[in-house]
């Protein structure tokens, strides 16, 4: 059996918080984000930047909650021709 690669995981659980409504914009750039383990706080910067509470981003300065945020962003951006 293959194993899915650490990013795919990342992505996966990022979009199932968001097809879930686990991501509440607070306004500002501030997002609170229910992970599997508990409620982090993400921010998201004017220059793109994000920032998590959670361990993982401490530790990696990536995490399923900052993507989730970040995607969220991504999604409603107008599409550039």
């Amino acid at each position: 059996m293959r194993r899915r690669k650490p990013v795919n995981r990342l992505v996966e659980k990022a979009e199932r918080m968001l097809r879930t409504g686990r991501v509440e914009s607070m306004g500002g750039g501030r997002f609170n984000v229910i992970g599997d383990h508990g409620t982090y706080n993400v921010v998201r910067k004017p220059e793109g930047k994000v920032s998590c509470t959670c361990p993982g981003f401490r530790e990696k300065r990536i995490c399923s909650h900052s993507t989730a945020v970040l995607m969220i962003n991504r999604k409603n951006r107008p599409r550039r021709r």
